[in-house]
């Protein structure tokens, strides 16, 4: 496609008050980043990690930190590396940080910005395709600590927002797979009633759907205290599947090539896929759906090129561990499960249930 036929960038707006900003979609959308950050920004430090690969023009002096590759990067540790660095290179409050990257880059640059100086401005450049649709958009940030997933950080909205959908053709297969996973929960939320619309659209249109969403919900609910939990459709058993990989070491072979599936490889996005049929399952066993619209989930997981088959070696106690330990959890097992009124978040789930879900979903006992 020649320059002058390109797709201007879609602005979409997140409006929180005296803390709205604009999420910007489309190809060529990093080029917008200067007029993004905070005015009074007069430097910048960018936070990016060694594979991403991409280069930004804030438009002002910048100093370039690097977080390690991969999760292992979502520490208080690298938290603290990040705003020792923010002091070498001078930030001043009026100064910006630009995370350049996937979840991991934008989560920790996030939180490394709210508590620097008790705040400044940072913008995401949202690199991944699962970044775009959620990560990058809504002001959420957290670190894992070993007990689990994001169970430190706070809510810091950033000055902006940028999905530039033209780094999405470097990605590699698996990336894109984990951000189709997490694209796969909106086709179950929103006005819209739930179906495989979402699979049909140009990749520029779902990333604009998707945000659309995602900004409707932070913007009537930023603090998750009631509506923004639902953006969570699919992460309870997600999130039990990636803390059971980093708390158990021991279990990660030293070979995992190719497109194996297990608790080494398993990404957010493909975990997700996997939660949504899990969720859709535990609501049949309740009674909340039918088996008609437990198809529907596979179907949009399975249109995404995604599997919902629990990685092998899976322990459905050790799991059941896990989900009570989620941020919704108040003392119980609390899931966000389809029902007939749609989407919604469920307390005092009954762990047998649970359990018997997760074995016949093919987990050990």
């Amino acid at each position: 496609m020649s320059a002058h036929m390109r797709t201007a960038p879609k602005r979409i707006a997140v409006d929180l008050g005296s803390q709205s900003y604009e999420v910007v979609v489309g190809p060529g959308a990093r080029d917008l980043l200067s007029e993004m950050l905070p005015a009074a920004a007069k430097k910048v430090v960018v936070v990016t990690q060694p594979s991403v690969g991409v280069e930004v023009e804030p438009g002002r002096p910048a100093t370039v930190v690097e977080l390690p590759d991969g999760e292992q990067a979502k520490t208080l540790a690298s938290v603290e590396m990040l705003c020792r660095a923010f002091v070498d290179a001078s930030l001043s409050r009026d100064d910006a940080v630009v995370a350049v990257g996937g979840g991991v880059t934008t989560d920790v640059a996030g939180l490394a910005a709210a508590l620097y100086h008790r705040g400044i401005g940072y913008v995401n450049v949202a690199t991944t395709l699962l970044g775009q649709v959620d990560a990058a958009i809504g002001g959420k940030t957290g670190v894992n600590l070993p007990e689990g997933k994001n169970l430190a950080g706070v809510f810091w909205q950033p000055a902006g927002v940028i999905c530039d959908t033209d780094v999405l053709a470097t990605l590699p297969g698996r990336e894109l797979a984990s951000g189709r996973g997490e694209m796969a929960k909106y086709a179950f939320l929103g006005d819209e009633p739930p179906g495989t619309a979402l699979l049909r659209l140009p990749i520029d249109e779902q990333v604009a759907r998707c945000v659309g969403i995602k900004v409707a919900v932070v913007a009537s609910d930023e603090r998750e205290s009631d509506r923004r939990v639902l953006l969570n459709y699919g992460h309870t058993l997600a999130h039990a599947l990636e803390a059971a990989r980093l708390t158990s070491p021991e279990d990660i072979p030293t070979d995992t090539g190719g497109l194996e599936r297990d608790k080494a490889g398993l990404k957010h996005g493909e975990a997700v896929a996997i939660g949504l049929v899990f969720a859709a399952e535990l609501a049949r066993r309740m009674g909340r759906i039918d088996e008609a619209r437990v198809d529907l989930h596979r179907r949009v997981v399975s249109g995404f090129g995604l599997s919902y088959d629990v990685p092998g070696g899976s322990v459905a106690s050790d799991l059941v561990t896990l989900m009570a330990r989620d941020k919704k959890a108040r003392g119980d097992l609390s899931f966000v499960l389809d029902g007939p009124h749609g989407v919604e978040l469920v307390r005092g789930v009954d762990a047998a249930l649970v359990t018997d879900t997760l074995v016949e979903m093919g987990c050990e006992p």
